[in-house]
């Protein structure tokens, strides 16, 4: 099982997929961690925190990709982000889950085959790779299972290649 992560304060993507017998991807959970805009700082990455190792103690995933952090032009969205992804990233580390990062561009690649696509070219994506009957809601929740599958992707082709070597 993989974990993917879409990173916010507010609102933080996840989403868990496995490999089935027949070699498809099926979603296994996926939603968002929502933290009340009302409370500090400290707080919500509290409850942040909290809800994603338990999250991960649950589903008991093998490793875990988190979107890396682009450049954005409102620094206090850029700053609350990367306080979200640190939090996520001791999560995931005190249960020493290995964990990979993406770009935006990497996870879009990885998806959509290009690394330009748009949100509803990815959302339309993730649907028909992971075989569901509508587009996960919300966007967050689809975003964290696009970085889930480039995740396992990237795996794929490293074991394949690790087995190429031989």
């Amino acid at each position: 099982m993989i974990l993917g992560i879409d990173p916010g304060t507010a609102t933080t993507g996840y989403g868990f997929l496995r490999e089935s017998r027949d070699g498809s991807l099926e979603a296994v959970d996926f939603g968002v961690i929502t933290t009340p805009p009302d409370l500090t700082m400290e707080k919500r990455l509290l409850i942040l925190y909290q809800a994603l190792k338990e999250k991960i103690l649950f589903h008991q995933p093998i490793s875990g990709a988190v979107e890396k952090l682009f450049f954005q032009r409102n620094v206090t969205t850029a700053i609350s982000v990367g306080q979200a992804r640190g939090v996520i990233l001791l999560a995931m580390a005190e249960v020493n889950l290995p964990t990979a990062e993406y770009t935006p561009n990497e996870v879009k690649q990885a998806v959509a085959g290009y690394g330009g696509a748009d949100k509803k070219q990815m959302q339309i994506m993730v649907k028909t790779l992971l075989n569901l009957e509508s587009i996960p809601k919300p966007d967050d929740a689809a975003d964290a299972l696009g970085v889930a599958i480039c995740h396992y992707y990237h795996n794929r082709y490293n074991q394949l290649a690790e087995g190429s070597q031989e």
